[in-house]
Formats: C-alpha cells, structure tokens, sequence
C-alpha cells in the first residue's frame, strides 16, 4: 500500500511525506531517470544513493525489450536486478506511444509496436503494461495511456481521453487480479492514473473529475512539455490541480528545467521527472545556483573552480572545471559520468531547498530569487 501525508502548505506549494513498500520519501521530490535500470553516464545504484536520490524511474516498454521483464522476474524483480533499496516507479510505455508515432498503431485493445531494436512486432494492452510491471515489482505503476501530440484536432483529444479513462479502469483491474492470484513480486505496489486531455483545459478538467472518482493513490498530469509554450503548460496545471485531490500526491510526468519545477511547485505540485540533468549533462550542460553553463567553453579551459562553488556534490568538492573541460573534449567516459553526476545532484538538492523554503514560509522568497536566475546562461 502507498500513503501520503500532507505535512504543510505555502499558498499552493506542498510538503508532503510519501510512504510505499520500498520506504518513505519527502515530497516535492525529483524522480532520478534510469530508463533501462541505469542512469545514462554510468552512475550505480550507490551512486544514486550519494547525490540524493530519494526514487528511481524505470521504463517498462525498454526493459520488456530487453532484457526482458521475464527475466527480470527470474531474478527477483527490479530493486535486485540494480542493487538499488529504494523506492522505484515505473512509467507504463504509454509515452512511446507518442515517440515511437512512426512506429505504431492505436486500437481499444492496446497499441502495436514496432520494436525501435529490431523492427519485430509487439503488443502492448492496459492488462500487458501493468503485468510487465509487476514481473518488474516497481512500487508505483504508472497506467497505460496515450499522451497526445500538440496541439491535436479536439474531437481526437476528446476520443484518445476517454480511451485513456477507459485503459485506466483495465489497469486497476489488472492489478486487483494479479493481486488475488499471488502473483506479484511486490504486493504493495499501487497504480497512479494519468490526466490527458492535450492543451483543451475543459477537457483536462472533466477527465480528471473523472478518474478522481478511482480513488486511486496518487495521479500524474501527463502530455505536457511536449511542444506547447510554457504558459500554456502552467495553464493548463492551474486548471486541473483544483480537482485534484488534495490528500493524494500529484505528479507532472516529463518535467522540467529548474524553473519550471519551481513554478509547478508553486501551483501544487509535488512529483516530477525528466531526462534534462542527465541529457543536458551528456552534451556538457550543467546546472548551477547561478544558472546554467557549458563546459565545452573556451574559457573553461583552464578554470580551476569548481562547476559551482556553491555546491556540495562528490564532483564539486574534488574536481575543477577545466578537469572536467578537458575530459569531455577529449570524449572520457569520466567526463560524462562526473557531469551526470554533478547535474543530477543539483536537481535533488533544489527539491530539498524547496522543501525546506515551504517548511520556513519562505518559499515565496525563494521562487522570487530562483525562477528566473536559474534559466540563466553563465
């Protein structure tokens, strides 16, 4: 089972404690994005542990692909398989029905895919997604849905959110059965249903009005960040999080830069993800509390500071920039693990920045200085 408690509230900003099967986390959180149980840039499960990491993304379409979710089974679910202890939440491959468009077919019964591998035929259903991720034994199961280009013709928006209502219904089903039948890995694991509806607000709105009648455990606003400006994105989470429940954590699914977490916190959120730290990372694009830098600069070159003098992180507190500099123009695996390490350390400590700014009051003061700093180049 999963609980949430609601600890404090500055205006719509929340500090929440989350408990689930693999332990309790403090909330607003960043999940660490690991899609096919590993962080891109070589961090461990020991290393999540050292920058922070309080829960850990995996994506159930990659790993029924390989190595496949059978033989994760086989080996005692997922939390053995990447020595990792903690809390893990599994997204349902709903997203790669958006990415892999080219690749795929939409009907009531599921989705059909082409593996982006090697091209042979697969088929995922609401009832498939959800027994991948129990033979995975993740703790939150996210439900299959179909996350919607936008902006999309409203009357295929209005179709693909009842589907996606319709899917969720299935999935919850799915869970209870496997349940009943001893099934499961992790008995305490728990689905999160999924807002859809594109950039329409109305009907954001009355699909969320209707999943909240499931009852379910948590909710995820999905389908956003995904083309449609920024205002649109907080628009639309204005809307919807009024008809959330506010005893239930609430999720938005893809997102985002510093200050995007920032401003969604503001508006209520509490749960986010996004490959951006370790993407940006990869490319040697790297956070700081004074915005954001490129080590591939010149003027790195030869800089002994630290990436930020201000932060604590295993990378910070040893190396120098032109180190660093020097290890990513010459195309050193290190380079890329120190800068994905660094990144994702920062994300988790804005989370316990935030957290600790709404349990003072200050978290005000905090946005004002922090928004727009952060989306800053140096």
């Amino acid at each position: 089972m999963a609980e949430f408690t609601l600890l404090k509230t500055q205006g719509r900003a929340r500090r929440g404690r989350f408990t689930c099967a693999h332990g309790t986390v403090e909330s607003p959180l960043f999940f660490n994005v690991g899609t096919q149980g590993a962080i891109k840039g070589g961090l461990s499960a020991e290393d999540l542990k050292n920058i922070g990491c309080q829960f850990e993304l995996s994506n159930t379409y990659h790993l029924h692909l390989r190595p496949g979710d059978e033989v994760i089974r086989g080996l005692g679910g997922l939390h053995r398989f990447m020595a990792w202890d903690g809390p893990i939440i599994t997204d349902s491959g709903g997203f790669q029905v958006f990415s892999l468009s080219e690749l795929r077919g939409i009907k009531e019964e599921g989705v059909t895919f082409r593996s982006h591998i090697d091209g042979r035929k697969l088929f995922i259903s609401p009832e498939k997604s959800i027994q991948i991720q129990s033979n995975l034994g993740s703790d939150i199961a996210m439900a299959f849905d179909e996350c919607v280009a936008n902006p999309s013709p409203r009357e295929y928006v209005e179709e693909s959110s009842a589907r996606t209502t319709r899917w969720l219904e299935r999935c919850v089903r799915e869970l209870d059965r496997l349940k009943a039948a001893g099934g499961c890995i992790n008995t305490g694991q728990v689905i999160f249903g999924i807002n859809q509806g594109g950039t329409y607000g109305d009907i954001r709105v009355e699909h969320m009005k209707r999943i909240r009648e499931l009852d379910l455990p948590g909710y995820a606003i999905g389908g956003l960040a995904v083309g449609e400006p920024v205002q649109v994105m907080y628009d639309i989470i204005d809307a919807v999080q009024e008809h959330m429940p506010s005893d239930r954590p609430r999720y938005l699914m893809g997102v985002g830069t510093p200050s995007n977490i920032i401003e969604c916190v503001a508006r209520g959120v509490d749960f986010f993800d996004c490959v951006m730290p370790s993407r940006n990372a990869r490319h040697g694009k790297l956070f700081t509390w004074r915005g954001t830098l490129n080590i591939k600069n010149a003027g790195y070159i030869g800089d002994s500071s630290p990436i930020d003098p201000g932060c604590s992180c295993p990378v910070c507190s040893r190396y120098s920039r032109a180190y660093i500099s020097h290890l990513i123009r010459a195309g050193e695996i290190l380079g890329l693990r120190l800068c994905v390490m660094h990144n994702l350390f920062f994300y988790n400590e804005l989370m316990a920045a935030i957290r600790a700014a709404i349990e003072l009051d200050e978290f005000d003061r905090f946005r004002r200085e922090y928004s727009q700093l952060l989306e800053q180049r140096i």
